[in-house]
């Protein structure tokens, strides 16, 4: 039997095992291991890559920021900044909505997690929609929706590993993802306001400029911590590693000195908590490195290129890229799809003359619509998971969001500005 139909059967064996649930890092490890098998590849070069490939400083901001996303929830600052949220916003119809989109957007500049951010914001305000008139399924699929704003609004745990998978400077590619943040939670939010106006959802509140006043006095912490993380990496006063571990002490000393809702004995919990999320992280990062080399040695790079390549001018092979994530998305999580597609792509992207910290922000908007793009779709697994209602009723909530979405990515796309023009300001 020869190599290729080895490569093929190894290939279609690790896929069955993905399909049936097995984690993605033992399929991804299982396919290195037997295609180095297949064509020589020593397992001593395995061995010492996976612990090379994680010599990075800058991943060490990875564990901080997941850190800190437990952190300010524990800490009651998520809520608080969910409740300014609501009293700024409640005096328009969807109100209550916008303001957990907007809560997901401030958490999200915190944190960098969308599964973290639908998690911790739906918690919040899930209970808080319903009991305010909105459909429980829709109210589930808006903050699905708003969490994707999580890898894009910086820091972002995803951009961390893109920098680190294609050598960017990651203080720019934070830069880099603002404006599209922004963006992302505005067209989210229009979206909202135009269903809620339809269907006569929600409750609205009357204006009371005092009590925005006082919740916006309460969730001062959580402005304080989203600018140390914005002006530091701005700036270039912090790289992301050191503003990371700057939010993390601020919260920590906010939630113990402040808040009051901290408690000094629930930080081994919260600590086991973050430490097992970047446990599954961390060797599925290490085991890409690998996979890449192989990846590389059997030409995948070269075929796929060449093939994009050959469609036509810039655009269609933009827009091929786009599909290409989008198409992924809908079956990976954001991180082994950055993994396997980013070091493939970004290279046809600069030869067509495309910024690299451009295309990050558009290959990681795509990855996260796939947050919300069925099947895969882990923001509304999360949302069904949080509020007990079925994954496929939230599937049809969500598609005028996905829409939305993917209205801004396509102007992302065509408008490098949106991306790069912060970057003539920063400090970096």
């Amino acid at each position: 039997m020869d190599n290729s139909t080895l490569i093929t059967l190894i290939s279609l064996g690790v896929t069955v095992l993905f399909i049936i649930g097995v984690p993605i890092f033992l399929v991804i490890g299982l396919w290195v291991v037997g295609i180095s098998l297949v064509i020589d590849f020593t397992l001593a070069n395995v061995g010492s890559t996976l612990f090379e490939g994680l010599s990075f400083f800058g991943l060490l901001a990875l564990p901080l920021f997941i850190l800190t996303g437990d952190l300010i929830n524990a800490a009651g600052i998520a809520k608080r900044m969910s409740d300014f949220a609501y009293s700024a916003l409640g005096f328009v119809r969807g109100g209550l909505g916008m303001a957990a989109i907007g809560a997901c957007g401030m958490f999200a500049a915190i944190s960098g997690s969308n599964a973290g951010t639908t998690a911790t914001i739906g918690s919040i305000m899930h209970p808080e929609m319903t009991k305010g008139k909105y459909e429980p399924e829709f109210a589930a699929a808006t903050i699905a929706a708003g969490g994707t704003v999580g890898i894009i609004i910086p820091p972002s745990i995803i951009f961390i590993v893109y920098g680190f998978l294609l050598n960017l400077p990651i203080s720019d590619l934070f830069i880099g993802g603002m404006i599209p943040g922004i963006m992302m939670v505005v067209g989210m939010m229009l979206t909202c306001y135009i269903l809620s106006k339809r269907k006569n959802m929600g409750i609205i509140l009357k204006w009371d400029a005092k009590n925005i006043a006082k919740s916006a006095l309460r969730a001062y912490l959580g402005f304080i911590a989203i600018g140390i993380v914005i002006y530091g990496i701005y700036s270039g006063k912090f790289s992301p590693t050191e503003a990371a571990g700057v939010t993390v002490g601020f919260c920590l000393l906010a939630g113990i000195l402040f808040t009051e809702e901290f408690k000094v004995r629930e930080l081994p919990t919260i600590l086991m908590r973050s430490g097992q999320i970047t446990g599954m992280l961390v060797p599925l990062i290490a085991i890409s490195v690998v996979m890449q080399q192989i990846l590389s040695l059997l030409g995948a790079g070269e075929a796929i290129t060449a093939f994009i390549e050959s469609l036509g001018g810039k655009y269609i092979i933009l827009l091929t890229c786009m599909a290409m994530v989008l198409l992924a998305g809908t079956v990976l999580e954001s991180l082994p799809n950055t993994i396997i597609l980013a070091p493939i792509l970004a290279p046809i992207a600069y030869s067509i003359g495309i910024d690299p910290i451009h295309f990050a922000v558009i290959f990681l908007i795509g990855d996260a619509i796939g947050f919300i793009t069925p099947p895969y779709g882990l923001n509304l697994y999360v949302a069904s998971g949080i509020t007990g209602i079925p994954y496929f009723r939230l599937v049809k909530h969500a598609l005028p969001y996905l829409l939305a979405l993917t209205i801004v990515w396509l102007a992302v796309a065509f408008y490098e500005p949106f991306s790069t023009f912060m970057l003539k300001f920063g400090g970096v």
